[in-house]
């Protein structure tokens, strides 16, 4: 037991160095790298964006060789550009071992927890910066859906006052709110330095994977191909898009009173918890020192969890 315990206080506190390190190591680096980034900004012009793309997945070369190997890695590389979050793969993965292992040595010191429950949290715990990613993606794109199809009226209109299709999604572009505004410049400058517009285009249906995205993208390759009125088009798809949004803010609001009584019936059982053991504290521990009692908590707690998670989608509507 105290060789265990000395393994552990040392785990932990070699975990907590290395975890400090790596984060003045890339705070230093991403410092640097602002500063290439303004130096570059200035030669290219106020609004331009550099098209330097750094696809490395770790500076820590055999880490970078190690997570080469497996094949989840380019999904992680597109949910993170997705996210708009400049961390690497590498910092990523890091970060979400260092969680794992730091909860996993804390949980094991609690006598009171059962051992088999420590691995499957600490796992959960490894999650949590993975969740955070993908979190900010989905706000991410609904905040892109929001404004969307105000973007899309702007084009129609510099359409329709006879600019091209590039010099009109370089002015609604630069004239939009992000996120909309970082990924229409981005098409912007693929399809002006280089790359077919039928490429930047689907290189922006990719990058945001939304179906007003694809029907914007579908129309205007449609358009290249037979002609028409691409302005014409354009309106009536952000009138149709603008209905679709507030259609879905309305199931949203309505959606809205089933999470919150979820979250109260989640909450609810660990607040009457906290008032037993504040006004009887030898009531529940009772139960905690009952030889099956860790087993019956921890078996309530996960209970507790999955059936917030079934109330969230049994009120999470998809239209």
């Amino acid at each position: 037991m105290l060789a265990l315990s000395a393994i552990l206080v040392f785990a932990t506190t070699f975990l907590a160095a290395a975890l400090a390190v790596l984060v003045g190591w890339f705070t230093l680096q991403r410092i640097g790298a602002e500063a290439t980034v303004e130096d570059v900004s200035d030669h290219l012009g106020d609004g331009a964006s550099p098209l330097l793309k750094d696809n490395s997945l770790s500076t820590i070369s055999l880490w970078a060789r190690l997570l080469e190997r497996f094949d989840f890695i380019e999904i992680m590389r597109r949910q993170l550009s997705q996210a708009a979050v400049s961390w690497s793969i590498g910092r990523l993965t890091l970060f979400m071992l260092l969680t794992g292992s730091v909860i996993l040595a804390i949980l094991m010191r609690l006598d009171w927890l059962p051992g088999w429950l420590a691995v499957p949290l600490s796992c959960v715990a490894a999650l949590c910066p993975y969740f955070y990613v993908l979190r900010k993606r989905t706000r991410r794109f609904r905040k892109f859906e929001e404004a969307f199809p105000d973007a899309l009226e702007s084009l129609a209109r510099a359409l329709r006052a006879g600019h091209p299709f590039p010099a009109a999604m370089e002015i609604v572009g630069s004239e939009s709110e992000p996120p909309v505004s970082t990924e229409l410049r981005r098409a912007s400058a693929e399809g002006n330095l280089g790359a077919s517009w039928d490429q930047a285009l689907q290189n922006l249906a990719e990058r945001v994977p939304l179906l007003e995205v694809n029907m914007f993208v579908s129309a205007v390759l449609l358009q290249n191909r037979v002609g028409g009125k691409l302005n014409e088009v354009l309106g009536k798809l952000a009138e149709t898009m603008r209905e679709s949004t507030g259609l879905k803010g309305e199931v949203r609001a309505l959606a809205a009173h089933g999470k919150l009584t979820g979250l109260v019936l989640t909450i609810l059982p660990l607040v009457i918890t906290a008032v037993m053991i504040f006004v009887n504290p030898g009531y529940i521990a009772s139960l905690v020192n009952y030889p099956y009692g860790k087993y019956m908590i921890a078996a309530a707690a996960g209970c507790l969890v999955i059936a917030h998670f079934v109330i969230r989608k049994i009120v999470d509507i998809r239209i």
